[in-house]
């Protein structure tokens, strides 16, 4: 297959011009290490190149989309400067190859899409979720900002007022409510998830492919302007709030399973 062997923690298959992308570590929810953070930054760029390629469907292994950064991963940043720089410019990656893909990318989500998992999912043309998935920007809730993409792409896809509520309290909103209120494309059964997917997978393969490509890109021009002018700086807060006594608290709380009390600082 064009490219991907090389991909550890994103399992690759191709039936005829379509692409699943499986994020593959489904002991942990999926968790977000170095290594997929790594590979997440790059694939959507050889997603892109692959000539074979027209529609891309993203999703998880097992039980969950991904349940965001794997904390052991995120406490090893703490400190190390050089480990925290690639991880912005990662973050920043991601949120541009999606931006910049310009074939369909669709995202069916079982379980949770929590923090970059989350994003992930959003940034997609068509995200379809069971009713009881479960998307949630809890950056706050650790004492980080949300530099991964949730400060772009919530605000654009339900307004301000809503994306405040979930953004500034790190609280989850379930597949059903998502659909209600234009966070995502349509909850749909869990017995019918995958026939829904497949369907617009096979439409997108069907169609004018150049068409398509380029009402994409029209559409992501603006959403690009947007997140050009929040990417760094969100990314650039989310670093200084990694250094704060309110993260390791947070941490600390996390590893106790208990609830963190934060002291501003």
């Amino acid at each position: 297959m064009h490219g991907y062997e090389n991909y550890e923690t994103i399992a690759t298959s191709r039936e005829g011009r379509i692409l699943t992308l499986q994020i593959n570590r489904p002991d942990v929810l999926n968790a977000v290490n170095a290594r997929m953070h790594y590979e997440l930054a790059r694939i959507f760029y050889d997603v892109d190149r692959d000539p074979e390629v027209s529609v891309v469907v993203l999703t998880g292994s097992g039980e969950a989309f991904s349940a965001g950064g794997d904390i052991d991963w995120l406490v090893s940043l703490d400190g190390d400067l050089a480990a925290t720089s690639a991880s912005i410019e990662n973050d920043r990656r991601i949120q541009n190859s999606l931006l910049d893909l310009e074939k369909p990318i669709i995202a069916r989500v079982v379980g949770p899409a929590v923090g970059l998992g989350c994003s992930l999912a959003l940034f997609c043309d068509f995200v379809y979720a069971t009713p009881d998935a479960r998307f949630a920007d809890p950056h706050v809730a650790i004492g980080l900002v949300a530099g991964d993409g949730g400060a772009v792409i919530w605000p654009q896809l339900i307004g301000y007022a809503r994306a405040r509520k979930y953004l500034l309290t790190g609280d989850p909103i379930l597949g059903s409510e998502a659909a209600e209120i234009g966070l995502i494309t349509e909850a749909v059964e869990r017995e019918r998830i995958d026939e829904v997917v497949d369907a617009m997978a096979q439409r997108m393969a069907k169609a004018a492919t150049l068409a398509v490509k380029w009402t994409k890109s029209s559409i992501n021009a603006g959403l690009k302007v947007t997140a050009n002018a929040i990417i760094d700086r969100a990314a650039a807060y989310e670093n200084l709030s990694m250094l704060t006594q309110d993260h390791r608290i947070a941490v600390d709380a996390f590893r106790a399973r208990s609830k963190p009390e934060f002291i501003g600082r």
